[in-house]
């Protein structure tokens, strides 16, 4: 390893323990187990090497959000032994025809949008004799510029997504606005909320809540986040960490 490598493996093992302190104490603040909470390293920036190193540090799940990319990082991690038990999300925006790049080969799609693409990627893995573990996105801070279904809209939705063959629905996915802690609370509180409805609606425990990202995973921690998504805090080295 050259010395380069060996100093961002340093900063990779540090920059773990520390970003996995703070979800500890953000689950504390809220009276959760930490242990109930997973971070995904993601990785859509990184190449394989950085996910390798990332590896060693102790990362075992990795998140990408083009499929092409994704393909790419799975045929290296097939080849390389140190990879092996590593998982892969799909956390972006998938287009149809991309679908069979996908599923059968990431353990979660954090990214289904919408009821025509659940039932497109139902169809798919009813032709492949697969079942596709999912989460249905929902736009809750109802920014123009995110993708998701509307509350409204998932509610109507929900039950006949849940019940088409081939996907197998966990829970719910949000991104919150940029740069404005407040809002991050309300979507993130927002997303609880319309899980807790959902539940009662279908009857299925929706066990995972994916938000909260680099800037913003303490708040989704205290709010009830499942699975945090993060990129820049875990691979750049100049990313400062809040204190």
């Amino acid at each position: 390893m050259s010395e380069r490598d060996e100093s961002y493996a340093r900063f990779l093992e540090t920059r773990r323990r520390e970003i996995c302190d703070m979800i500890g104490a953000a689950a504390a603040r809220a009276g959760r187990d930490a242990a109930g909470v997973s971070a995904i390293a993601v990785s859509k920036t990184v190449g394989f090497d950085e996910v390798l190193l990332a590896r060693r540090a102790g990362w075992d799940a990795f998140g990408e959000n083009r499929p092409q990319e994704l393909v790419r990082k799975l045929e290296a991690a097939a080849a390389s032994p140190e990879m092996a038990g590593a998982r892969f999300d799909m956390i972006g925006n998938l287009q149809k025809n991309k679908i069979n790049q996908v599923i059968g080969r990431v353990a979660l799609i954090h990214s289904i949008s919408s009821a025509h693409l659940a039932e497109a990627v139902s169809t798919r893995c009813e032709a492949r004799g697969i079942v596709a573990d999912v989460l249905l996105e929902a736009n809750v801070s109802g920014e123009a510029s995110k993708s998701g279904f509307s509350p409204d809209e998932l509610r109507a939705a929900a039950e006949g997504v849940v019940a088409l063959p081939g996907i197998r629905v966990l829970g719910l996915m949000t991104m919150a606005p940029a740069g404005d802690a407040d809002a991050a609370r309300r979507t993130f509180s927002g997303l609880r909320e319309l899980a807790s409805e959902l539940r009662d609606r279908t009857g299925l425990p929706l066990p995972e809540l994916s938000c909260g990202m680099s800037d913003d995973f303490e708040i989704a921690v205290e709010e009830g986040s499942t699975l945090v998504r993060l990129g820049r805090c875990v691979f750049d080295q100049g990313y400062a960490l809040r204190d």
